[in-house]
């Protein structure tokens, strides 16, 4: 083993425990290599070329990191034109082969997307297991998601990627077996057994998903008939979304600073200023070249989003790619069919304040100012907040307010001092804007609240003028 070798980590990170997954990744010694363009023009299978390389290799590190894997090392590898066997030319596939053998590594993390050709080509020349990002990626799903739903997605997905993975990869499947009956009848190949056991698998997990689906369309349609508006948190991977989740609804929802900390959806209820009640929910954070099986697999979850009256927005504004992480959630946004043209229904906090210093305030105060002045009518300007510290929750608060106050009217009400009864009710149901009382003891309020609000108000009480 090569002395020179350093063994990569975070310090001060605490993970959670899997065992024994975790005793064997941590035995599991890793290589992390970036293949990326030379050239900067984007290729089938890869991130585009604006996103720092850099960056890139310290968020496949990141997600290597996830499970707990020990990472002896990590590398660009530059690429001119990607090879069709082997995705690296000759003699970098030999170089590696050589680091390889020489520090004792046995798993190789390749921030691309392999063919399973490649993948195999790579592993006969490595002497090593190889995984590309889309495997890596359902192996951290697979490990931290929690509920019944999760693991549902996750092993869907899975087996999506598998079956894939099944086309010319070995050459063991090509063998034919017997049989009898229905169940692999003569001459049926391996290949084409272990296919449609999978597709079996995947068409019960669809099932069972469909009944999670119709449960949560349940629980959604009571919230409606409160009905309290709901609030959606997305953003990349670690831009700190638990952590603003936490810090708005006192919760203790898992916040590490690692990728994927939260992959099953987390909901609670949040007060505004004004007393208006408010269902926030937490969602999977996205990331870039997310695999299509996950993004099918977690529709169901993020129809939350979908269904959301605003949609926080949250990015590590600290993160010197945060423009490429805000592409890349935008465009998955859109891929939802999240309307991105309805003005003022997705706020961007601009969150990790903490981490800039006076001449970054500065730039991005500036900026922030700019997109205000050209913005459209009824669209916030970004918060820039801080989870850590708390810093901006409060004009967050206000500027969710202000959002949702666009579909509810404004009223004035006087009850009879004596009508305490009436008063809570008020509370309860509507946001109280404004109380005075006069010399006679009666209480003038003024109200804000929304259609259904509005009709119970009105029947209930007689004296009522609009605001």
């Amino acid at each position: 083993m090569a002395d020179s070798v350093e063994i990569i980590g975070l310090e001060g990170r605490k993970a959670p425990v899997f065992e024994p997954e975790k005793a064997i990744a941590g035995r599991t010694r890793t290589l992390v290599i970036g293949p990326y363009l030379a050239n900067h023009t984007p290729r089938t299978g890869f991130t585009p070329g604006f996103r720092n390389p850099e960056a890139r290799l310290d968020e496949a590190t990141g997600l290597t990191l996830a499970i707990d894997l020990c990472v002896v090392a990590n590398f660009i590898v530059p690429l001119r034109m990607p090879r069709p066997a082997t995705l690296l030319g000759q003699g970098k596939v030999e170089e590696l082969a050589r680091f390889i053998h020489d520090n004792e590594i046995g798993l190789v993390m390749m921030d691309c997307a392999l063919t399973p050709v490649q993948q195999r080509n790579l592993e006969q020349a490595f002497k090593a297991k190889v995984i590309d990002r889309t495997g890596l990626i359902l192996e951290i799903f697979g490990r931290r998601a929690s509920t019944r739903e999760g693991r549902l997605q996750v092993e869907l997905a899975h087996l999506a990627y598998q079956k894939s993975r099944l086309v010319r990869s070995w050459t063991h499947l090509e063998r034919q077996r017997g049989g009898f009956g229905f169940l692999g009848g003569p001459g049926e190949t391996q290949i084409e057994t272990d296919r449609r056991l999978i597709q079996d698998r995947m068409t019960r997990i669809t099932r069972d998903l469909e009944e999670v689906k119709r449960t949560r369309g349940l629980h959604r349609a009571s919230r409606d008939k409160v009905p309290y508006p709901t609030i959606a948190l997305v953003g990349y991977t670690n831009a700190g979304k638990s952590s603003l989740f936490n810090r708005l609804t006192e919760a203790e929802v898992l916040a590490k600073d690692m990728l994927f900390a939260t992959l099953d959806p987390t909901t609670r209820a949040l007060s505004l200023p004004h007393g208006l009640k408010t269902v926030l929910s937490d969602t999977v954070g996205f990331i870039s070249d997310l695999p299509t099986e996950l993004i099918a697999a977690f529709r169901a979850t993020l129809e939350d989003v979908i269904e959301a009256r605003v949609i926080l927005h949250v990015r590590d504004i600290a993160n010197q790619d945060s423009a490429a992480q805000d592409a890349d959630v935008l465009k998955v946004l859109t891929d939802l069919g999240v309307d991105m043209a309805k003005p003022g229904r997705i706020i961007e906090v601009w969150n990790k304040a903490d981490c800039l210093g006076a001449e970054d305030r500065a730039r991005l105060s500036a900026i922030a100012a700019n997109r205000a002045a050209a913005a459209l009518p009824k669209t916030p300007p970004p918060i820039l907040v801080s989870a850590l510290t708390g810093e901006g929750v409060e004009a967050l608060l206000a500027a969710i307010e202000g959002q949702l106050a666009l579909t509810r009217e404004t009223l004035s009400l006087t009850l009879d001092p004596e009508d305490g009864k009436g008063l809570a009710w008020l509370y309860e149901e509507a946001e109280v804007l404004a109380r005075a009382s006069d010399d006679a003891g009666r209480i003038h309020l003024t109200l804000r609240a929304g259609p259904e609000a509005l009709g119970r108000i009105r029947r209930r009480f007689s004296v009522l003028m609009a605001g």
